[in-house]
This record gives structure tokens, sequence and C-alpha cells, in this order.
């Protein structure tokens, strides 16, 4: 994936009952981003999108499209990519 805008990269939040967990507990976010963008590329668009924060670390996940079936029609959901993100100890993202 070519450099973007960091708004192309991060799709958004997963607010999650484990998400929450380990924001409070290990200082880390979850982001659902582009399936195409490394890691590298979600670390500059984390520190772009918040400027007061520094990236320690970032794991990601691929999770594939599932199949489902929807009023007798076969479908398959998006596949999606899920990054973990790990702050420095004092830094912080309001998400909400």
């Amino acid at each position: 994936m070519k450099a973007t805008h960091p708004y192309h990269v991060i799709k958004g939040p997963v607010l999650s009952e484990e998400s929450t967990i380990q924001t409070s507990a290990l200082n880390k976010y979850v982001f659902r981003v582009d399936p195409r963008a490394n890691k590298q590329q979600i670390k500059t668009a984390v520190e772009q999108q918040w400027p007061d924060v520094r990236v320690t670390a970032v794991n990601t996940m691929n999770y594939a499209g599932k199949a489902r079936r929807r009023a007798g029609s076969p479908g398959v959901t998006g596949a999606w990519k899920k990054a973990i993100v790990t702050l420095r100890p004092d830094d912080k993202i309001e998400l909400i």
C-alpha cells in the first residue's frame, strides 16, 4: 500500500470488552485498519492523528470473511485487519 492519508489507514476503533480491558490495564488500543497497511504505516498514522502520543509496538491480525446465508441467498462478509497499538506508559488516546 502506498503512503496515504492516516484516515485511509485507520478505519476506526474496536470497542469491545476485551479491548477496553487492554486499554485500561496495558495501555493498548485496538483499531480496525486497511488490510493492505503494514505495521510501519499504522504506527505513522496513529502518531499523525494523535501528535502527542508515541507508539512503542504494533501487532496485527488478519480476519478472513465468513460465509453467511441471508434470506436463502449465500454471501460472504468482508475480510478485515485488526491492529493492537501499544503506547508509552504516560500517553493516552481519547476515543470517545
